[in-house]
């Protein structure tokens, strides 16, 4: 089985979720990786050192810059009369171009799967991740999105595939790139952050969130997150946001500050190697997932766990 593997990616650097992907996609056969982008041959020259990487298609052009699914759809349908399977991780990206890509090809997507169990057969979350479904496809094709932090990430230097330029389908016009708005910042990025420290609506205002979270991650070098009723009382911005509609992470300690613990927050998190939990409540749902669970007043709690680091 002959597998293609969408590379995440910005034209300069490759994404960690690339990484986790080529994982999940060696376990079906033979890998092939698709760099579509502008000006992107460092990308091409990174992913061509990914271990078990047979070869690296890439697609340079102007239509590919801002991986914009209307264009880059048809060129992996293109390219799908030489693989059985395309996968994508499970990014902003990645869902983005995948339905259309099934959608060409006629065929049903298998989203954010945790495990190949056999060639077609695959395990996925459903209900908010209280249950693993086990799925088996009937069709020629496979169109998957994988979830990256459910896969150990490729060794990224020890590979030597071969690059080969494809040609490019240019561009559709059903769609232009309008502008970007970018959050910059100089903690670790959610989705490869070691340590997460996330707040929760008990935290009261955005002001009172950057008193007691930010000097907490900032200690530990962590990331910060948010449940969504944060994020949605205006706290923090969107992209802070942890759970089935945010960012999905699995770090190796989570610390949840002020979280309940909501179903939706907990199929974002719940695979964290860790899990630190500081509530008042001590009926709060979040207790049930936590390795370590504090009953106390956040207000006086977090102060003093950071004072004393």
């Amino acid at each position: 089985m002959k597998t293609l593997v969408y590379v995440d990616h910005d034209n300069a650097h490759l994404g960690d979720a690339t990484l986790a992907t080529v994982t999940a996609a060696s376990k079906l056969g033979e890998v092939h990786l698709l760099v579509a982008g502008a000006g992107c041959s460092a990308v091409a020259e990174a992913a061509s050192k990914i271990a078990g990487v047979g070869k690296v298609h890439v697609a340079d052009d102007a239509a590919y810059e801002h991986q914009l699914a209307e264009n880059v759809a048809p060129l992996i349908k293109g390219l799908m009369d030489h693989h059985d399977a395309v996968l994508f991780p499970a990014t902003t990206t990645g869902k983005n171009i995948a339905p259309r890509v099934a959608a060409l090809l006629d065929v049903m997507q298998i989203s954010d799967i945790l495990s190949v169990e056999g060639e077609k057969s695959f395990t996925r979350p459903i209900y908010a991740g209280n249950a693993i479904a086990t799925v088996e496809s009937t069709d020629a094709k496979l169109v998957i999105t994988v979830r990256g932090t459910a896969f150990d990430k490729a060794e990224a230097t020890s590979g030597s595939a071969e690059i080969e330029a494809v040609a490019s389908t240019g561009d559709t016009g059903k769609s232009s790139f309008v502008s970007a708005e970018l959050a910059e910042s100089e903690r670790p990025e959610l989705t490869s952050a070691k340590i997460i420290v996330s707040g929760g609506r008990a935290l009261k205002d955005g002001e009172t969130f950057e008193q007691i979270i930010m000097p907490l991650a900032d200690r530990l070098g962590a990331g910060v997150g948010a449940s969504r009723a944060a994020v949605d009382a205006g706290y923090v911005p969107n992209d802070y946001q942890v759970g089935q509609t945010g960012k999905i992470v699995a770090p190796e300690v989570y610390i949840a500050i002020g979280i309940s613990g909501a179903i939706q927050h907990l199929a974002g998190m719940k695979d964290s190697k860790t899990i630190i939990a500081i509530n008042k409540d001590e009926d709060a749902p979040i207790f049930q997932v936590a390795d370590i669970g504090l009953v106390a007043d956040l207000y006086k709690a977090v102060p003093e766990l950071t004072g004393k680091l």
